[in-house]
This record gives C-alpha cells, structure tokens and sequence, in this order.
C-alpha cells in the first residue's frame, strides 16, 4: 500500500488499524521495505514442554490435585502452573496454562456446589407458590419510548 503512494491514515482506516501503527509501519518501511514489514512472530509463542514432557503432564493431571498435596480433588490453573513448575522446571502463568490445557483438549468444569441439607421439595415449594409474587412485573408487551418528552405512539 505504501509502494502504491498510500497514506497512513488511509492504511489505518483500510486495515482496521490505529494511526499510529500505521506511522509506525510506515517508518518501518521507508527504512527497510517490504521485509522491514515481516512478521517477527507472536511474543512467547511456543510451548516450553516437550510432547514427553506433555504427556507426562497429562498422567500427573489424571491423579487429581489431592495425589500433590491439595487438600481436594480441584485442579485450578494456578495450582497446574506450580506443578508444572516443581515438576519441568518450566514457568507458565495461569493464562498460560488455560492455552495449554485447551491446546491438549481439556475443558473447564465449574463443580455444582449444593448445601449439605437443601431440600429439594421446599426449593420447588418456594419457586411455585413465592417466587411469582415477590419478581419483579414483565414488560407489557406495549410499544414504548426512551424518550420522556416523546412518549410511544405520538
């Protein structure tokens, strides 16, 4: 775009981008052309295990949190960073380890968290017969306005 007498605004506002990087990119290439402009690859792209070293991962992962010293079976991205970290001698951050799982197809699960003594029958009991009485009223179903000197249908 540039070779082709471009401004950088008009790059900017064509790629989606800021000004700025624009500018930027400009400087880049009247100094080194087109190659100046090559990507250089994302920062800390790249996985820092090994595929031995990511399966072993995975049968440390199958033992659950409490065979490693947590007091429950909850394995957090924390917790995985430090394992990883006593184990491989690696550092990821817990973002880091969200990629990682996703990349070797792990999901996040949320547990069900239910009070010891709930009782069903009175939860079903309480939602029929007072949860319609205290909600708050639906909309009318009535065309309305956020005006308020220009109410609906005027």
């Amino acid at each position: 775009m540039f070779a082709g007498k471009i401004t950088p605004p008009r790059v900017a506002r064509l790629l989606g981008i800021t000004r700025k990087s624009a500018y930027e990119w400009y400087a880049l290439w009247r100094r080194g052309g087109k190659a100046a402009l090559v990507s250089k690859g994302a920062a800390g792209a790249g996985c820092r295990l090994t595929a031995r070293q990511l399966d072993r991962l995975e049968a440390l992962l199958q033992e659950g949190a409490a065979a490693h010293g947590w007091d429950d079976q909850r394995w957090t991205t924390p917790r995985i960073a430090v394992l990883i970290g006593q184990r491989f001698h690696a550092s990821y951050t817990p973002r880091g380890v969200a990629y990682l799982l996703k990349r070797l197809g792990w999901s996040f699960q949320v547990p069900a968290h239910r009070a010891v003594r709930r009782d069903e029958a009175q939860v079903a009991d309480w939602v029929k017969r007072v949860w319609p009485a205290i909600k708050a009223p639906g909309r009318s179903g009535a065309r309305g306005s956020s005006s308020p000197t220009s109410p609906a249908g005027v």
